[in-house]
């Protein structure tokens, strides 16, 4: 239903951008659908795009400089899309105009960065949309780290003001602060169990770190505070923010720690730059479908050619030894 008080029905799974009475027909023809009545047709918007395999991680052209490309003509579709394209291409722009470095966002740092990537590396067939699932680094690039993430770059940019930067490093070291406290904790069994068994957890039969047990399932922070008067004084310094923040980081640490230990692997790949006259054609120990891949996106380092579609570990490997000559 379109609303409370109306008889309009939107038709879900029913989508299309056939000729209007082609359309009618067709709904006719669905079982209770015999006498239907058509308020507006479907309809679908067609754009023309520019293959995004020809820009950069900055979103400019390779074949025309200081020209920058942003939204549906790089083949994405959606609002949010569109917006943090124009956002890069527009920083990009001012810096290159300024002799500045391009700005760029990896994948390990921010969604924007998985899309740009996935663009210029893997090109698309149909519209891009952004989806979590795109991104191999979801526990890195939650909501409630977004500021941790990419303020002090923003900062640096221009966009976000001091008083941002400052509420983000009271943040981390609010935070910090919280860990620390709970870390330093040893939590007696006679002090817990009782809790534990509450919450259904395994009871401790000697000492633990209060991390180690707010890292539990069921068990939180503010759980611990109640059977421990020390704890629950403590903690009424900190703000509910900082304690989410603080119980969201034992929680997920190894998790985080693991993911973060890729990140670095892969950037250590981002280190290693390839030449943009490099002769792909001339590697013969390279696959043919690598060759071909790799001369048209012409990729800048071996971190980014790894995720070329087509590019294998083994042709990676051809490509590290023939870069250590």
């Amino acid at each position: 239903p379109e609303g409370w008080n109306t008889v309009e029905v939107y038709v879900n799974g029913f989508s299309t951008s056939l000729p209007e009475q082609v359309q009618f027909e067709a709904l006719r023809k669905i079982a209770g659908f015999e006498n239907v009545r058509m308020f507006r047709p479907g309809y679908a918007i067609e754009y023309d795009y520019f293959p995004p395999v020809q820009l950069t991680h900055s979103l400019e052209t390779r074949l025309v400089r200081n020209l920058f490309f942003a939204g549906q003509i790089n083949g994405t579709t959606g609002y949010e899309e569109a917006a943090c394209q124009g956002l890069m291409a527009g920083i990009n722009a001012h810096q290159s105009v300024h002799d500045l470095p391009p700005f760029e966002i990896s994948r390990s740092e921010g969604y924007i960065g998985v899309l740009i990537d996935d663009l210029i590396n893997k090109g698309t067939e149909e519209p891009y949309r952004m989806f979590t699932s795109r991104a191999e680094f979801r526990v890195l690039l939650r909501q409630d780290n977004a500021d941790l993430r990419l303020t002090e770059k923003s900062h640096t940019l221009g966009l976000a003001d001091i008083g941002r930067l400052h509420q983000v490093i009271e943040k981390r070291a609010q935070t910090s602060a919280i860990t620390d406290l709970l870390q330093k904790l040893s939590v007696a069994p006679d002090q817990v169990n009782g809790l534990l068994e509450e919450l259904g957890s395994a009871p401790l039969k000697q000492k633990m770190k209060a991390t180690s047990i707010i890292s539990r399932p069921h068990v939180g922070i503010k759980d611990l505070a109640t059977v421990i008067p020390d704890l629950k004084t403590a903690l009424a310094a900190f703000s509910e923010e900082y304690l989410e923040q603080a119980e969201i980081e034992i929680k997920y640490e190894g998790y985080v720690a693991k993911e973060q230990e890729i990140a670095e692997k892969m950037q250590r790949l981002e280190d290693v730059s390839l030449s943009e006259s490099l002769d792909y054609h001339k590697l013969q120990s390279l696959s043919s479908e690598a060759r071909e891949k790799l001369s048209r996106v012409r990729p800048r380092t071996l971190g980014q050619a790894s995720r070329i579609s087509g590019v294998s570990p083994a042709d990676i490997s051809v490509l590290m030894v023939y870069m250590g000559r």
